[in-house]
């Protein structure tokens, strides 16, 4: 049973556990030094071991993207193509624009957008595929104009694979875990090196990008999945189902209520009791509740909001929509309660690859500006760089850097 904490206790409640990478990052810097050295050949050998590949290589034939795309039902393509409109249309409104302006006579500076060139998306296919991250990050990397997608998982399923082939993805590797990420870091003569991975993935995924961080770019090294809601009424049938939505994920995921309501407390309580008896993955759910999950009594809501800035939730559900202009770290916000965490996880746009463990304090979650390069511009006549010279040369030369100070210098006198 989820455990009914007093505002006293949210220090420790909000208290994270440190991830254990440490171990992880043992296990796995043998393999991914095996595939910076062997390449192929010891990807093959991991892929075998560890993902069930039987064919030959670890790129997936198109011929068996098309069929499974051809295989799935009716309504899962329904489905795929409902979301896809949505990913694509918010992408576009995140993509950054190119743009210039004259801010002194002579001075022009502006930004150009330019797509990476090779970007991977790295899609979890274990206990729960989610064809659904495919659409979430491979959606803004078009967008963003990306010419080489790559796609890696590391067991055949269908809807992972008809989803690349409706998006038109042709580079798709049966492959999975660390030799996965060192594959696209390093770059093999089957998988091309990426300029980014993306995507989330277990601890070992995490302990390679980790580790691999100066070799490739990567969005974040995520940990386990949240949510925080705050509710001072409400429906306590929904909040439950809410918190079990990503209790179902993982034994180390949290949900956690603050509410100012002992009585919505008491019956999230009962509710949550209720739906884990009938629901499929309540072995996984009811460990994450019991370890991990609590409901915290608040003095008011603005406490609620001053303690989710410091936890910093992967996922935020805000069932008072005024509480908005009060929050300032959270990888998503899910306003008023109609707007159910699973709608951002599938289908209403907005990415459900988001930063976990507090990282929102610094980032928010993936979008199409993740996949481009913002480059500054700057356009200045002779008569405006006449006028920055004496700026110039003054700060150049207060550093010591006498060749700067002269390469201004030489432009009016040479």
């Amino acid at each position: 049973m989820i455990r009914i904490l007093p505002p006293g206790d949210a220090s420790k409640l909000l208290r994270r556990k440190a991830a254990r990478l440490d171990e992880a990052e043992q296990t796995v810097r043998p393999m991914l030094e095996a595939v910076r050295v062997r390449g192929d050949r010891a990807l093959l050998e991991f892929a075998r071991r560890f993902d069930g590949l039987e064919r030959k290589s670890v790129r997936v034939p198109s011929p068996e993207l098309a069929t499974a795309a051809k295989t799935v039902s009716r309504d899962f393509r329904s489905a795929v193509q409902a979301a896809s409109r949505n990913i694509r249309a918010f992408a576009k409104l995140q993509l950054p624009v190119a743009k210039s302006a004259q801010i002194a006579p002579g001075l022009r500076v502006g930004q150009v957008v330019r797509p990476l060139e090779t970007v991977a998306c790295y899609i979890p296919s274990g206990r729960y595929p989610l064809p659904s991250t495919l659409l979430m990050t491979a959606i803004p990397a078009q967008v963003a104009g990306v010419p080489n997608i790559c796609v890696a998982s590391p067991r055949a399923v269908p809807e992972i694979y008809a989803c690349a082939s409706m998006l038109g993805l042709t580079q798709v590797f049966q492959m999975g875990g660390a030799h996965a990420i060192a594959a696209f870091a390093f770059g093999t003569k089957t998988v091309p090196r990426a300029d980014r991975i993306v995507g989330p993935g277990n601890i070992y995924v995490a302990a390679a990008k980790k580790l691999l961080a100066g070799d490739v770019g990567i969005d974040f090294v995520a940990g386990p999945t949240e949510i925080l809601i705050i509710a001072a009424d409400g429906n306590p049938a929904w909040i439950a189902a809410d918190m079990l939505a990503q209790a179902e994920h993982d034994t180390d995921a949290s949900a956690i209520l603050l509410t100012t309501s002992r009585p919505l407390a008491d019956a999230v309580q009962q509710e949550l009791e209720q739906q884990l008896a009938t629901l499929p993955t309540a072995a996984t759910a009811r460990v994450a509740i019991r370890k991990n999950s609590a409901i915290l009594l608040v003095d008011s809501l603005e406490q609620a909001c001053e303690l989710a800035n410091r936890f910093a939730p992967e996922h935020l559900s805000l069932h008072d929509k005024s509480l908005l202009p009060r929050i300032h770290n959270a990888g998503g916000i899910f306003l008023g309660p109609l707007s159910p965490e699973a709608a951002g996880d599938y289908a209403a746009g907005p990415n459900h690859v988001l930063p976990t463990s507090g990282a929102a304090r610094l980032r928010a979650g993936l979008s199409s500006a993740d996949f481009v390069k913002v480059i500054a511009t700057q356009d200045i006549s002779r008569a405006a760089l006449t006028r920055l010279t004496p700026a110039i040369t003054t700060l150049a030369r207060a550093e010591g850097l006498e060749a700067h100070a002269r390469s201004v210098e030489f432009r009016s006198s040479r």
